[in-house]
């Protein structure tokens, strides 16, 4: 026979975010799937503004003047910061493929310049827009 006692032990922890010190590659690492996923959500959006196009100026103007509204910008804002954000960590992504980048001082410093060119980017796109009176 064993000595081992049948009653149930505790199954051990594996660290997790309570041991982890958070930074900014862990933050862009979630930001990235986020950042993905929130981009499949702009694709069905995209389909409904084809959909509502094909059938015709009526559908087209109620689609219009849904993404017109403030929730609607807000979303629209959102998909433009996850699309220029997702585009710059893919390419920080691809450079690390080749093997460059992957130091901690790298790393960290192309955290920044994604952050920073997602904000620009958005900025951007959404003052042109706002002085063509796209908005």
């Amino acid at each position: 026979m064993t000595d081992a006692s049948r009653t149930p032990r505790e199954k051990p922890l594996s660290p997790h975010l309570q041991v982890w010190r958070w930074h900014i590659t862990m933050a862009t690492s979630i930001l990235h799937r986020a950042t993905g996923c929130a981009l499949y959500v702009g694709a069905l959006i995209a389909a409904a503004w084809a959909i509502a196009l094909a059938q015709g100026p009526d559908r087209y103007a109620q689609f219009k003047s849904l993404l017109g509204s403030i929730p609607g910008k807000v979303v629209m804002l959102g998909l433009t910061v996850s699309l220029f954000y997702h585009l710059a960590n893919g390419v920080r992504h691809l450079v690390w493929d080749t093997g460059h980048g992957l130091d901690v001082k790298s790393a960290n410093a192309s955290a920044v310049l994604v952050l920073a060119f997602a904000a620009a980017a958005t900025l951007a796109v959404w003052g042109i827009a706002g002085m063509t009176g796209a908005l």
